[in-house]
């Protein structure tokens, strides 16, 4: 028989926001989190880029310092999303052989690496911290998730690029779906704004360089666009089976109904210009949810605002909507969140689900003029999603070639 999967719990963490619903009040209300960078190496390595989306609440704020100290920053804000989605889903009582921990990154522990690097270099190998390894270790927020919630059905790392926390979301549904466990705390988690990382995007001419107006720097779909913004944080989702959590009288937010995973094999950078795989990635979430692509009514698009990107996504979604991709209600979040890499597919999750619960589609900020190769329908407020079912999928592509589509219903839909 198969499952239904519904998500009883969400948490956020990111530059508009310190919790889950301070995200969604902010992105609703406009607000932009990208601001100037306020750091020594900004100007001591002439960084040609200096601002970006940082987390606007900071880990050393909400965590203990010993507690901190043992995690490289990615790890510390998985753990802050996290707690906040387990208390937001009643800390559910659950046998740990039943609980699992499907959590992703895009990098992982880079200030980790780093700074041990530096420190092996100018005061030598004694003086490397022991724990370096645990905690650069791409896999070491969802080991440390599973320690903390004492999850022993499995934990399970992604690490996708931008596409990894979605691929975790699709995941943790199949486990759920496959009876591995009765429930999941899924996300993911990326915390890599750091000169080289900026650096590296910057010379591949990836990231905006409007560093005289952070605010309006990343803006999808606009003709004026020129890149992507950096941005940190995490999101968590707790998943469970519906028997599982309407046996505890758990409230629902919504429904994972599928999802799609395909590859590009086109560049290890820039996607398929004919938007093959991910038009692939859709149909399969589609078929797997069980729904039409006339149903869809709400898409939170990938959208990075790069001159490339964002065409070839309207291309993609072409081919499985036809004209109907410009009827649809059509949000870009990453202009006011900047871009989590690894952790911006949970992000975004959130952002539909609650979506579908409030039946609004967010507002895309930072639209100047339309650019006529993404006639997506955007907007600059908030757009209403009306009566009905709700569906919505939500779209994550990364270097590498990976695409990862979700589908999402609304909790209200029977």
């Amino acid at each position: 028989m198969t499952k239904r999967i519904v998500v009883t719990g969400i948490g956020a963490t990111s530059a508009i926001g310190g919790t889950a619903p301070d995200n969604w009040t902010n992105l609703l209300a406009g607000a932009s989190g990208t601001r100037a960078l306020e750091h020594d190496w900004v100007a001591q390595y002439e960084l040609p880029v200096t601002f970006a989306a940082e987390a606007i609440v900071r880990p050393e704020e909400v965590l203990p310092r010993h507690e901190a100290k043992r995690l490289d920053p990615s790890s510390q804000f998985a753990l802050i999303a996290a707690r906040e989605a387990w208390a937001d889903a009643g800390s559910p009582e659950v046998a740990p052989e039943r609980l699992g921990i499907d959590f992703a990154t895009g990098i992982g522990g880079l200030w980790t690496l780093l700074d041990a690097w530096d420190t092996l270099r100018e005061k030598g190998p004694r003086r490397v911290m022991p724990l370096t390894v645990p905690m650069l270790m791409p896999n070491a927020a969802a080991g440390n998730l599973s320690l903390q919630f004492g999850a022993r059905a499995y934990a399970q790392t992604v690490v996708s690029a931008c596409a990894s926390s979605t691929e975790s979301i699709i995941h943790a549904f199949h486990h759920l779906q496959e009876g591995l466990a009765d429930v999941v705390i899924a996300g993911g988690t990326e915390s890599a704004i750091h000169p080289i990382t900026m650096a590296s995007f910057a010379s591949a001419q990836a990231l905006s360089r409007r560093n005289d107006d952070p605010a309006t720097a990343s803006r999808p779909g606009a003709i004026d666009r020129d890149g992507f913004v950096m941005g940190e944080g995490a999101a968590a989702l707790i998943l469970e089976t519906e028997e599982h959590a309407k046996a505890r009288g758990a409230k629902i937010y919504g429904y994972v109904l599928g999802g799609g995973v395909t590859a590009d094999a086109y560049h290890i950078t820039g996607n398929d210009p004919e938007g093959t795989g991910a038009a692939r990635a859709v149909t399969q979430a589609l078929e797997e949810a069980g729904i039409t692509a006339d149903q869809v009514t709400h898409i939170n698009a990938h959208a990075t605002s790069t001159p490339v990107g964002d065409p070839n996504e309207y291309v993609a979604l072409k081919k499985v909507f036809g004209d109907r991709i410009d009827e649809i209600p059509v949000s870009a979040t990453k202009a006011s969140t900047g871009h989590l890499l690894g952790g911006t597919g949970a992000l975004e999750a959130i952002f539909a689900l609650l979506a579908l619960r409030d039946r609004v589609a967010p507002p895309t900020i930072n639209m100047t003029e339309p650019d006529p190769a993404v006639p997506f329908r955007l907007s600059g407020e908030a757009q209403p999603l009306g009566d009905g079912p709700q569906y919505a999928i939500s779209n994550s592509f990364g270097f590498g070639g990976h695409n990862a589509v979700a589908v999402f219903a609304g909790a209200d839909n029977d």
